[in-house]
Order: structure tokens, then C-alpha cells, then sequence
């Protein structure tokens, strides 16, 4: 007893210091949010994570000296691998182990810009899409009451532990196993969904499970310029909405069966050729990313801010390191990137906010300024 008070304690001082963090950085400005996050103690939904060291992945619990203190930090943290929820055992019985995460609890930030973008209201229905390990769920709680929340997640093996969880703070909502892709139809309509899962396009069931006027909240899983989106349901499958100036990368919602990017090996031969324009103009934090991702769907980055890889379903790649680009395949993507920069420039650099979206059913498209204007750009 002794021992789980001072687990209680310790927690409560470190949620305050997070909650005034996020305060004071301009996150939290609704104090009933603020209130939730300071009501639910993560550490409950987090009785064990994986922490990356040397490229492989090691097993957290709370015996752990450091677990209190990095559940409390504003940090993802990973608590599942490759869809197989009994890596964690065996890296802990065995030593750190390799595997693609495929479901964390996120970075509090991102949870809180994504809950206040919801705009909920008193006596508003929520659904949540991707349970996960319920902690969002206990927030939405705290704000919404139990009887006015729903929260679904694919996975039985993460539905379980959340929906314990969840009762073991004193909280009931509605949890179901069930694809997020079809919503939850038993509870509909909703006056808002909540998606943290990222999907390629919007799911045209959630438009058609919220009220008209309601919202939807959801990230945006692109190879380049990902982005957190708020959508007004319309009548049917319809809606409108905007790209959010924050930024917000998640798992796709069916990880982990995404389609496995092809990379060139370090040393592949191709043309070469120098660049007057930096790696980093298509990382997360740049500006132009978004645009990028706009102008060459489909092709994937990754790097720093010094060297990045480029590459294409059709076999195309772009190699920059420092001032030099080394291509190959049908495209040469870095000539590709240089003429999207260009035009991007050309329209005024615009950030990720002066984007929009529109959905009819399966016709979707993002836009720029004006859902009329001329520059278009279909979700594929």
C-alpha cells in the first residue's frame, strides 16, 4: 500500500509539471482539457513501453527507475511491435529486440493540440477511432462523461488491457472491437469523431455516422507532408474542412500491413549532379514538406537535416547528401522536388494552414485557399 502511494504521489507531482508545461507552451488553453489531463494518471495506461536504444528495441516496466519519469514526459512512448504483443516478453526475457511499432501512447501535446481541435461541446457524442492503450479514451471521459464516449480498436489484444484499464481509474465507456475503417455504427450519429490512427483518405462511414455540422478529426497518412485535418460533416458521406497549422504524424490506421518501401542501397550508381537546394527543405519541420507531398504523391523520404533518400513505387530514387544528388529510374525525383519548390514559392510559400479539404463519398481533394480554386490536388 505504502509503496502504491508513493507511486501515486510521484505521479501526481509529474502530471502537474507536465499539465503547466503544456500550458505554458499555448497546448492547453481549454481548462476543462486541462482539468482531464490532470484528472488521469497515464501512468495506469502505461504499465509497460519499449524504448529504442542502438536501433533496437528495449522492454520498460514499472520496476524500472526511469518509467515514472518518462510516462510524464511529453514523449511517445512505443508499446507494441509488428502487431505481436508478446515482443514485449521477449525482450524482456531475452534482451532488445527489432520490429516496427504499431501502437504508442502519443506525445501529450499532439493529444491535446487534436482534443481541442475537436471543439466539443456539453452532452456532445464522441467516437474515438483507435483505443490503443486507452488514455485518450479516460480523457474524453473526464470531459464528456463515460455514457457519451465510444472508443474501437482493431486489435483485441490492445482493446483489452485499455478497456481494464480504464475501469481501473473509474472509467466505462462503450469499447468495441471493430475496423475503425466502418466507424461504430451502434452509437452513431456522433457529433464528433476522433481518429488517432493516420489513414491515407477519409473513410466515407464517418461522414455518413456525424450529425451534420459535427466534426472530424483525423491525421493524414501521406509518404510526404502528412497533416492533421478538421473536417464539418455535410449530408451523407460529404464534408469540409482544413489542414491544422500543427503537425501531427500517427501509425496508419491497419498497421502494420502497409505496402514495404523499396530503399536503393547506399552505394547505387546513378546520375549525378549538384543542387543549389537543401536535404532538409523536405523534412517534417520545413515548411515546403507539405506542398512536396502535394506535388509528388507517392514517393517517400527519409534522412536528415544533412543527407536524404528519395524513392518511388516505380523504381525511381534520388540520393542527396550535402550538395550532391545521385538519381535513378523512370524519374529523376530530385528534378521533381526542385520544380515543386519553385512553384511553391512562386504561390507565396503557403504553410499547411492555408490547406483545405473537401469530401463527396470516394471523390476527395486537398485545396489551396479556396475549395473552387484552381489549385487542386486529389487524395488518391
Amino acid at each position: 500500500m505504502g509503496v502504491k502511494a508513493d507511486v501515486d504521489g510521484t505521479a501526481a507531482r509529474l502530471r502537474s509539471r507536465l499539465v503547466r508545461a503544456l500550458v505554458r507552451n499555448g497546448t492547453l488553453t481549454d481548462p476543462a482539457w486541462r482539468d482531464a489531463f490532470l484528472a488521469v494518471p497515464r501512468h495506469v495506461f502505461l504499465p509497460r513501453y519499449f524504448q529504442q536504444r542502438g536501433g533496437r528495441w528495449e522492454a520498460v516496466d514499472a520496476t524500472d527507475e526511469d518509467w515514472l519519469t518518462q510516462v510524464y514526459a511529453d514523449r511517445v512512448l512505443v508499446t507494441q511491435l509488428d502487431g505481436d504483443s508478446s515482443k514485449w516478453e521477449n525482450a524482456r526475457s531475452n534482451g532488445p529486440v527489432r520490429g516496427a511499432p504499431t501502437c504508442s501512447s502519443s506525445m501529450p501535446t499532439i493529444m491535446a493540440v487534436m482534443l481541442e481541435a475537436l471543439m466539443v461541446k456539453e452532452n456532445q457524442r464522441v467516437l474515438e477511432i483507435g483505443t490503443g492503450t486507452g488514455y485518450n479514451a479516460a480523457l474524453l471521459c473526464v470531459r464528456q462523461g463515460d455514457h457519451l464516449v465510444s472508443t474501437i480498436d482493431i486489435d483485441t489484444s490492445l482493446a483489452g488491457p485499455a478497456a481494464e484499464h480504464l475501469a481501473e481509474c473509474g472509467f466505462h465507456p462503450t469499447c468495441a472491437v471493430m475496423d475503425g475503417v466502418n466507424g461504430y455504427p451502434p452509437g452513431a450519429p456522433y457529433d464528433r469523431i476522433l481518429c488517432t490512427c493516420a489513414v491515407p483518405r477519409i473513410p466515407p462511414a464517418w461522414l455518413e455516422q456525424t450529425r451534420p455540422g459535427g466534426v472530424v478529426v483525423t491525421t493524414l497518412s501521406r509518404p510526404l507532408g502528412a497533416g492533421l485535418v478538421r473536417i464539418t460533416a455535410g449530408e451523407g458521406a460529404t464534408g469540409e474542412g482544413r489542414v491544422l497549422a500543427d503537425d501531427g504524424r500517427f501509425m496508419p490506421l491497419r498497421a502494420p500491413r502497409a505496402q514495404e518501401v523499396r530503399w536503393p542501397e547506399p552505394d547505387a550508381p546513378g546520375s549525378t549532379r549538384t543542387t543549389t537546394l537543401p536535404a532538409g527543405m523536405i523534412s517534417p519541420t520545413s515548411a515546403f514538406e507539405f506542398f512536396a507531398g502535394l506535388e509528388l504523391p507517392g514517393v517517400h523520404a527519409a534522412g536528415a537535416a544533412q543527407s536524404v533518400v528519395l524513392t518511388h513505387p516505380d523504381g525511381s530514387w534520388a540520393r542527396h547528401e550535402t550538395d550532391v544528388v545521385v538519381q535513378s529510374g523512370p524519374r529523376r525525383l530530385w528534378d521533381e522536388i526542385e520544380i515543386a519548390h519553385d512553384r511553391w514559392r512562386a504561390l507565396g510559400e503557403p504553410r499547411r494552414a492555408r490547406f483545405g479539404i473537401t469530401v463527396d463519398g470516394d471523390s476527395q481533394e486537398l485545396w489551396l485557399d479556396d475549395p473552387a480554386g484552381q489549385h487542386r490536388w486529389p487524395l488518391p
